[in-house]
């Protein structure tokens, strides 16, 4: 395919091509001084385009023309990341094909890359913050693998540190499709063959012997991932003694000799419960074993990954909670509140009391009854959440385009209806539960915003007799996701008290 030619593929319509003018203005005519990485497609340039009225922060990958990558790669991630859309992918924003140059057009990820901070950055990562950029970077790989709700599922082929990016809330982004391969789904055992590709410490031994790429191959590379992230050392090392320059051979001997603490990084030794490292490194090596079929799928990964993370919180933070409904009055009371008032919360109290719940690392935001009522179109049947038990819930759109829920409660005496639900999920994150951005009283009504998740709830979809959407694939990957919620919680000594299809809401 000739770079000069125009775009093989159909694209969004959101999807935007850039003239090079644009690109040069908005990289400064690609000054040195806004260079962000370089790659083995070429150099990443930080830039500034316009977006309606505000501008918007960029990041510009640029094909050298040395690299051994070209046109075919360049069109691949164009082809991919148009057809995909997930909070674990980086987002492509637009390309640039004029000419001979051949650029990528991403959003910008102001934490850098993984392996900035595990090996050039002076400031270590907390083994918490580690465990969630893990679980962040496989919930990613698996979507890719089985959810991407196309015909063939997809294989990344260069996961490595690198090319796992950090958002401005620190969440992990699997980045650089150029190598990407698509293959059959639920046929874990079916291969691509194809020349091998990419990077060496990360490769599959059984790919790199017979050229058959499967998505155990990702999940040997997401192996070395993990080892990486536990001990701060490269995929391919030089201050290892010379027989184990590879990370893979030499975490693999310490295991066997049964020195786990060896392979562990010295700035997160004294935080690592030693249970957490047990089960980890247990996945690790899950994940690097040599037969591909007896590797872990990405779901497992997951799953073990968030065991690991609850453990570990579960020791760091303990919560003693009886019982949780995520939704609703049949609560019990978990907390208790000292506010000098025999009769109840008051507007106060609870404007108090929402203001400091998250503490310093999650602070919910307080909305303004304006802002509200225009995200409702002031609380318009048409936007109201029908069949809804609990109070009154609407859907809405603020006016930066985010979309959003909003529960509303009539009455500040029935806080018990919802400040134990507060309290609880600012200290819990997990996909598949409802994240709750923040909150509103006025006079004598309190509302609560969460994110927008609602296509429809499961119990309308089940019992609805014309609709025809949920296919046998779609209710195995539903009831996936509530076991990994209810596993979550449960982990957290939660119940949630209230499992019905009604509480159980579709994106």
């Amino acid at each position: 395919m000739d770079a000069g030619s125009s775009s093989p593929i159909e694209l969004p319509q959101q999807f935007r091509q850039f003239t090079i003018s644009e690109i040069q203005l908005a990289t400064q005519n690609f000054d040195e001084s806004l260079v962000i990485g370089r790659g083995g497609f070429g150099v990443v340039y930080k830039g500034t385009v316009t977006n309606g009225a505000n501008g918007l922060i960029i990041a510009v990958k640029r094909l050298d023309s040395t690299s051994n990558q070209g046109a075919a790669e360049f069109w691949n991630e164009v082809q991919m990341l148009s057809n995909l859309r997930h909070c674990h992918l980086v987002s492509l924003i637009g390309y640039c094909n004029d000419g001979q140059e051949m650029i990528l057009v991403y959003e910008y990820m102001p934490h850098g890359t993984l392996e900035d901070h595990l090996h050039k950055f002076q400031s270590p990562l907390p083994w918490v913050r580690r465990l969630k950029i893990c679980i962040g970077a496989a919930r990613g790989l698996d979507y890719l693998h089985t959810g991407t709700g196309i015909k063939h599922g997809i294989i990344h082929r260069d996961v490595k540190s690198s090319n796992i990016l950090l958002d401005d809330s620190w969440a992990a982004k699997i980045s650089d499709f150029g190598l990407s391969k698509l293959g059959p789904i639920n046929q874990p055992s079916t291969y691509v063959n194809t020349f091998v590709k990419g990077t060496f410490g990360y490769l599959d031994p059984d790919y790199y012997a017979t050229g058959r790429l499967t998505r155990k191959s990702d999940v040997y590379a997401f192996g070395v991932v993990l080892f990486e992230v536990l001990s701060g050392k490269q995929a391919v090392d030089s201050s290892l003694h010379e027989e184990h320059w590879g990370l893979v051979n030499w975490v693999q001997e310490s295991i066997k000799e049964g020195r786990l603490k060896q392979i562990v990084d010295y700035t997160i030794m004294e935080r690592i419960l030693p249970r957490c490292l047990k089960e980890f490194v247990k996945l690790a090596d899950r994940c690097l074993h040599s037969n591909p079929k007896q590797r872990p799928t990405m779901a497992e990964v997951v799953i073990c990954l968030e065991s690991v993370l609850a453990l570990q919180e579960k020791a760091n933070y303990p919560l003693q909670p009886s019982g949780l409904r995520i939704f609703g009055n049949k609560v019990p009371k978990l907390l208790s509140w000292s506010n000098g008032e025999k009769s109840g919360w008051s507007k106060r109290s609870l404007e108090l009391y929402f203001g400091t719940i998250g503490g310093e690392n999650k602070i919910l935001r307080r909305f303004d009854l304006g802002t509200i009522n225009v995200a409702t179109y002031n609380f318009s049947e048409n936007n109201k959440v029908s069949g809804w038990e609990d109070g009154s819930m609407y859907k809405g759109r603020l006016q930066n385009g985010l979309d959003i829920l909003i529960t509303r409660y009539d009455s500040i005496s029935r806080s018990q209806d919802y400040k134990n639900e507060v309290a609880l999920l600012v200290k819990l994150e997990h996909e598949n539960l409802l994240k709750l951005f923040g909150y509103s009283i006025e006079e004598t009504q309190v509302f609560l915003v969460y994110e927008f998740a609602l296509y429809s709830s499961l119990d309308r979809m089940l019992f609805d007799p014309e609709c025809t959407l949920l296919d046998w694939n779609k209710r195995n990957k539903i009831l996936l996701g509530v076991a990994r919620a209810l596993l979550y919680l449960h982990q957290h000594d939660i119940i949630h008290g209230n499992v019905t299809p009604g509480n159980i809401l579709l994106g």
